[in-house]
């Protein structure tokens, strides 16, 4: 009797890995054959090698469709895959999608707390008077902080990231307000990181729908922004969700460019309608060097870096195992891509 051969699975990943993770990813099941290629472009891989894959495991390489015979499953290295949306890849009829969502939440929130902390205590300010060599004679009335501390943070999106920031403000004895699209589903039903986030939905007070952000944002002294960027969120803040803000409010934004208006929050930042803001994201990225928002008051502007960690890799690695055991035993994918809903 001729004994049936067992099929191989054709994976590709398009940037670098390790040996220990690729090893731990091999580890999976012995099925898979990965084949690991770094690239920044398709044309760098060789069309026999996209004829056969099966599963692509990249940052922003894509295929066209019609060297994607075989692919049926793209798993992205990042969370936010907003760039890749409009690709024709994503047309394809049976192709599984899914992101990164989850795995770098613990930097995020932290770099997002962070923030708050630095904006709170006047850090940029005091920052400002050492490099001038300067001991002010108004200290203690000009760094007076606002502290973190019994106050009240409004969360706009309550994914992994905000569960997480809700968690690590715990301590602080403060008051969550959140908003997020699907009022319904309280519970986190992406990946999380165990004994991180709030899975369950238990840590805020209160929960806003994206149409209400106006009457949650005028309750807060600090707002975080983590939603993905689809057209219901494009510019979901500008000059009227802005004008609602206390004076005394804090603004910062970990999410992805254009959630922000910038123009409206240069304007708002530059007239003291609020006290301060962080940007991480923009609606040009890199931020040309002679972009205004560089040098508007009360504004720190990092350069796209609150996911940055020396664990990144070691964390995707660990989601990308888990969906590549639910993928060979046929079960529901984590963080799999809604096309209705654009993440």
């Amino acid at each position: 009797m001729k004994q049936e051969t067992i099929k191989q699975r054709e994976v590709l990943v398009t940037f670098p890995l390790s040996e220990e993770l690729i090893k731990k990813l091999r580890e999976v099941s012995p099925l898979l054959n990965i084949t690991v290629l770094p690239a920044k472009t398709f044309q760098e891989i060789d069309d026999e090698v996209w004829k056969k894959t099966e599963i692509l495991i990249t940052e922003r390489v894509l295929p066209p469709l019609e060297k994607a015979l075989s692919l049926r499953w793209i798993q992205f290295n990042y969370a936010g895959i907003d760039f890749a949306v409009d690709q024709e890849i994503f047309n394809k009829s049976d192709l599984k999608i899914t992101n990164l969502s989850g795995a770098a939440s613990p930097q995020v929130a932290e770099y997002a707390v962070t923030m708050m902390l630095a904006l709170a205590h006047k850090i940029p300010s005091i920052l400002k008077f050492q490099i001038k060599h300067e001991w002010p004679a108004d200290r203690f009335v000009r760094f007076t902080p606002k502290e973190l501390r019994s106050s009240t943070v409004g969360l706009i999106g309550y994914g992994s990231i905000s569960r997480e920031i809700a968690r690590l403000l715990t301590p602080f004895d403060v008051k969550i307000l959140a908003s997020k699209n699907n009022l319904m589903l309280t519970l986190d039903d992406g990946y999380t990181i165990p004994g991180l986030g709030d899975p369950n939905g238990d840590l805020f007070t209160r929960l806003y729908p994206y149409q209400a952000i106006k009457s949650m944002m005028k309750e807060c002294d600090f707002i975080v922004v983590t939603v993905p960027r689809t057209k219901e969120t494009f510019h979901l803040i500008a000059e009227e969700e802005l004008a609602v803000l206390k004076p005394t409010a804090f603004l910062i934004d970990v999410s992805r460019g254009g959630i922000i208006k910038n123009a409206a929050l240069k304007t708002a930042l530059q007239e003291k309608k609020i006290a301060g803001a962080v940007l991480d994201v923009f609606e040009q990225e890199p931020l040309p060097k002679d972009h205004p928002l560089w040098d508007t008051p009360n504004l720190i502007v990092s350069p796209h870096i609150a996911g940055v960690s020396i664990h990144y890799n070691e964390r995707s690695v660990n989601l990308i195992a888990e969906n590549i055991k639910r993928y060979l035993d046929n079960s529901s994918l984590l963080n799999t891509f809604n096309p209705d809903v654009g993440y």
